[in-house]
């Protein structure tokens, strides 16, 4: 059976599609033959477009060798080695240095770790609540990408949409990160996903944006996500998702494993529109 699960450490508030139960099982499907047939389980569906999505890649993948080679192309080798469009590596180069790990909690209790990105010149910066809640209220320190590391104050949190605000001293002279402007996401643009995945600081992973508006339940709340595919894994929890230009479009929130093995190509990112509304407020109220 497919584990739904978050990011962090651990991994954070379980992702559950609202087409399933919530132990993870498939609903009924409601048409008049649906009783008739026998159901798959999310497992085996999830596995079977899995399947599908693997077939076709590799498919196209050798068909477009095929016929690059016969027009006198390069072969399937130097037909996968596609460059890297030069927008996105300016933008990786110009969020790299807001992005920073958070960690939370200590030797004998409850830690975490995640990411966290600054938004404004007084280095607040903006993560991921479940981090926290899963520290049980113990010290966040703030490790920033040259390794220095600052004892963060906690602005605010808001639980109901898994976000939190925290504050860093000027002396830390975090670059913030411009936000995309309210709806100008668009499905199918490059995406980048900034953290530390597995303590890994600086780390930056492509993609698409998959969908908007996916209607995804994230541990007892229900939540209007942006779907990617760029690779986020425990740790990128608070961190950036970015478009081609730079701008934070999302906050990494949630991903879909299958048995707990990682990521599979599907994630989910809190909307920018609610990110900066949510961090305006706990700002407003916390200074």
């Amino acid at each position: 059976m497919a584990v739904q699960t978050g990011l962090g450490e651990p991994r954070g508030p379980w992702f559950v599609s609202p087409d399933l139960d919530p132990d993870g099982r498939g609903r009924p499907d409601g048409a008049a033959g649906a009783r008739n047939r026998a159901p798959w389980s999310w497992n085996r569906r999830l596995l079977a477009g899995l399947a599908v999505v693997a077939l076709s890649t590799g498919s196209g993948a050798l068909a477009g060798g095929w016929v690059a080679s016969r027009d006198g192309g390069p072969g399937p080798a130097a037909a996968s080695a596609a460059p890297v469009p030069a927008e996105l590596v300016t933008a990786a180069e110009n969020t790299v240095p807001g992005v920073v790990s958070v960690l939370v909690g200590g030797a004998g209790g409850q830690s975490a770790n995640g990411s966290g990105f600054a938004v404004d010149a007084e280095q607040h910066i903006i993560t991921n609540d479940h981090i926290l809640a899963k520290g049980r209220g113990g010290p966040v320190t703030v490790e920033l990408p040259d390794g220095r590391r600052f004892t963060a104050e906690v602005v605010g949190r808001e639980p109901g949409s898994d976000l939190a605000v925290l504050k860093v001293p000027p002396s830390a002279g975090l670059t913030p990160l411009p936000l995309a402007k309210p709806g100008s996401t668009r499905v199918g643009e490059p995406v980048l996903a900034v953290g530390s995945p597995l303590g890994l600081p600086g780390t930056v992973t492509a993609g698409i944006v998959s969908a908007l508006d996916r209607q995804v339940r994230l541990g007892d709340n229900r939540h209007r996500a942006v779907q990617t595919d760029a690779s986020i894994n425990p740790g990128n929890s608070g961190g950036p998702l970015v478009n081609a230009r730079g701008e934070v479009v999302g906050v990494n929130t949630a991903i879909a494993t299958i048995d707990g093995n990682g990521s599979i190509g599907i994630g989910f990112a809190i909307p920018i529109d609610q990110v900066q509304q949510t961090a305006d407020t706990i700002i407003g109220k916390g200074g």
